[in-house]
């Protein structure tokens, strides 16, 4: 067996004990140990916890060291504790939550844009992570662990996974790294059961900062119950703070040292795009290539998405000449990977136009966002996409509770509920938000199969809840090949037709209304504070307007219909910012929602309307 130090084992050691002790007493405090597997950097965190213990642990050490076994090669590399990292490097780690994400700057060069994600500070968040799989998932001794690591196209992303590498590295668990990934696909590997390919994993962790600029990165991290909820986040970013700070260059040294011999690497793209393709060969009546004569256009955006055309479409038979932006690029040239963004839309429908394509599709930086365009040039995003998966679903489903996000339109309730036959369960923004919600409808009896936001996020029950672009657009193609199987129609106006008579708004804007955190009218108080006050004026002052009427049933901001149409003022998840939607059947009507926000906020001198003076004034 290999030698071991003493140090080394004290931390193996204390590992195996604090494991023990979760097993025999739920209520064993975590905190006591949470650093104590982080071996390969030298916290001696058992001191830390147990400052007056030391002569028991070295009392106990020789009876186990003999049982060891391959845990040596993990937890054997620390090295003596030097010098913290210096407070000149100190890092406000809660800063960098974005909801159930982290996200921060990757790359410097962007003037006012400091860099605040580092190597070491992912290093110790995926150490943190790690640590935090470990207590969750309390697994018997002959057990490791194991986090697959994907990311996406983004130019600090090598450098990135090798951090986040070494941090779960330290823990003591096993490393699988996947390379260029989707977000979807990392989710998945907690579910796929292949041990020849290392699956399910335990956790998973994708490297992304979705449509965010080129200088930006994060992180999203998965078990097999899904995605991890804000407080699983700031547990996380908790404990990194304190792995961080007991970091040495000695120690990062030493860890990278470990990590390169411990790393596994897998394809597991080639699974789940072939779990995709089975997916329409199913739906199509089991046809080897059922999309055989379509002409399909992917455009990727320079994002992770680009595998879509070759390995999904390409093997099913459709033609995919035309697509465009697939060859990943973090500085994204072309135009950013968003189904949201005006230029993206309008680079795939020219693609399209220009291809005599049937169908076009787009996705996101990290493919859990996607939209379509039909062959006329007709886009299915927002709230088209989400009446035609609506249709879909409520095809399969009569009668479901389609849930989504609070920015959806009043002609989209009518389609679902009037048209279609189900129930419209509008509800917050947040894709974890809009998805929780659902499995909590299902979890008290009032069925729900889709949770979708106008965004594009979206997930199916029958796709284990899983925020999947991909999967979304496989919805589409199962049933082009269906239909065409049947006779009932070819190509993609049976898209178009799913959507007859949906009512869209001639005017539909949104505006950001920012909060100055600076202002003297905050008063120390929080923007959070300050914001929530607007919306409790305006709630008070629309409900004297007797032309306005306030949404009986509402679960974010304040929502009110009247002149026709409608607007909702909420404040936004993570930054000091009002998003201000109105839909209207015309510019005049949509002007008068205007100026009934503007003459209820006008008073709070921190609040930004700059943006909706100018619309009122158009």
């Amino acid at each position: 067996m290999m030698a071991v130090s003493g140090n080394c084992a004290q931390n193996v050691f204390l590992a195996q004990h604090c494991q023990r002790s979760r097993q025999l007493n739920p209520r064993f405090p975590s905190d006591s140990c949470s650093l104590s597997i982080h071996s390969t950097h030298p916290l001696q965190a058992w001191r830390l916890a147990w400052p007056n213990k030391s002569a028991m642990w070295s009392h106990t050490l020789a009876a186990h060291r003999t049982d060891l076994g391959n845990r040596a090669s993990i937890y054997c590399n620390a090295a003596q504790f030097t010098s913290a990292i210096s407070s000149s490097e100190k890092v406000d780690f809660l800063k960098l939550q974005n909801g159930s994400d982290i996200r921060g700057v990757a790359v410097a060069g962007v003037v006012g844009e400091p860099v605040s994600l580092t190597e070491p500070v992912a290093e110790a968040i995926a150490a943190a992570f790690a640590d935090w799989l470990l207590v969750k998932k309390k697994p018997a001794e002959s057990k490791r662990l194991r986090v697959s690591i994907g990311h996406d196209s983004r130019i600090s992303a090598q450098k990135l996974q090798d951090a986040v590498s070494r941090g779960i590295c330290s823990a003591g668990v096993d490393v699988i790294q996947y390379g260029l990934a989707s977000t979807p696909a990392m989710f998945s590997s907690t579910l796929t059961e292949n041990e020849s390919i290392l699956c399910p994993v335990d956790g998973s962790i994708m490297i992304t900062a979705s449509h965010l600029p080129y200088n930006r990165n994060g992180f999203k991290f998965f078990t097999n119950a899904g995605g991890l909820g804000k407080a699983d986040i700031k547990d996380i970013l908790e404990r990194a703070a304190y792995i961080y700070e007991k970091f040495t260059d000695e120690s990062l040294k030493k860890s990278e040292q470990a990590t390169n011999a411990a790393v596994r690497k897998v394809d597991y793209m080639a699974v789940y795009t072939s779990d995709l393709v089975a997916a329409v060969r199913k739906a199509a009546g089991n046809i080897e290539k059922p999309l055989e004569g379509f002409h399909i256009i992917v455009d990727a955006g320079n994002g992770a998405g680009g595998f879509f055309a070759g390995k999904v479409l390409e093997p099913l038979g459709a033609v995919t000449t035309g697509s465009q932006f697939l060859e990943p690029d973090g500085m994204f040239p072309n135009h950013i990977p968003n189904p949201e963004d005006k230029a993206a839309m309008k680079a795939i429908t020219q693609a399209v136009q220009e291809n005599k394509a049937d169908l076009g599709i787009i996705f996101d930086t990290d493919v859990d966002r996607s939209a379509a365009v039909d062959s006329t040039g007709r886009e299915f995003n927002r709230n088209r996409l989400i009446a035609l998966m609506s249709a879909l679903v409520l095809e399969e489903h009569p009668g479901t509770s389609i849930v989504t996000d609070s920015a959806t339109s009043d002609g989209l309730t009518a389609f679902i509920e009037k048209k279609l036959g189900g129930k419209h369960h509008r509800f917050k923004r947040g894709y974890k938000n809009v998805i929780d919600e659902a499995v909590r409808l299902n979890s008290i009896g009032e069925e729900s199969h889709l949770a979708i936001e106008t965004s594009g996020h979206g997930a199916l029950k029958e796709n284990h809840w899983l925020d999947d672009g991909a999967y979304l657009m496989v919805k589409l193609l199962n049933k082009l090949a269906s239909a065409r199987n049947s006779g009932s129609g070819s190509g993609s106006k049976v898209l178009t037709d799913l959507i007859e008579g949906l009512e869209e708004a001639a005017v539909a804007v949104e505006l950001r209304l920012k909060i100055d955190q600076n202002h003297a009218d905050l008063k120390g108080g929080s923007f959070r504070d300050y914001g929530e006050a607007v919306l409790k004026h305006l709630e008070n002052t629309t409900s004297s307007d007797p032309k306005l009427k306030k949404a009986p049933i509402n679960y974010e901001g304040v929502r009110v219909s009247g002149h026709g149409g409608w607007f909702l003022l909420r404040l936004s998840l993570h930054d000091p910012v009002l998003p201000l939607n109105i839909e209207a059947p015309s510019n005049e009507d949509a002007v008068k929602l205007g100026l009934a926000v503007l003459a209820a906020v006008k008073e709070f001198a921190a609040l930004d309307t700059s943006a909706l003076h100018k619309f009122v004034q158009q």
